[in-house]
């Protein structure tokens, strides 16, 4: 899936979120709910940012680092599983623990 089919495909899922915007970065997009910086679209994937209490989540399913070169690794943004990624409505209960500040 190319890039930007990935983008609207993730922006798709998380319409229902009032607000959300999305903004070139890091060679690919930054996902904004409000003021709050919450998730990543790069390379074909995208991360979530964590917290103590969500992280459980994203490790039992081995979620993957956000790390696009090893200078660059944000620990606390973690790859989402494909079977949220699929269901607008868990991703969009996921993304919103994701940009609560």
């Amino acid at each position: 899936m190319r890039t930007d089919s990935f983008r609207d495909f993730v922006l798709e899922q998380l319409a229902s979120l009032d607000g959300l915007r999305c903004r070139a970065m890091f060679g690919g997009h930054g996902l904004y709910w409000g003021e709050q910086f919450f998730g990543i679209v790069y390379d074909g994937r995208l991360y979530f940012k964590t917290h103590p209490d969500t992280l459980p989540d994203y490790l039992s399913q081995h979620c993957a680092v956000f790390a696009p070169s090893e200078k660059q690794v944000l620990k606390n943004y973690r790859g989402v599983p494909v079977d949220i990624l699929e269901d607008a409505q868990q991703l969009s209960a996921w993304a919103r623990k994701a940009a609560r500040p």
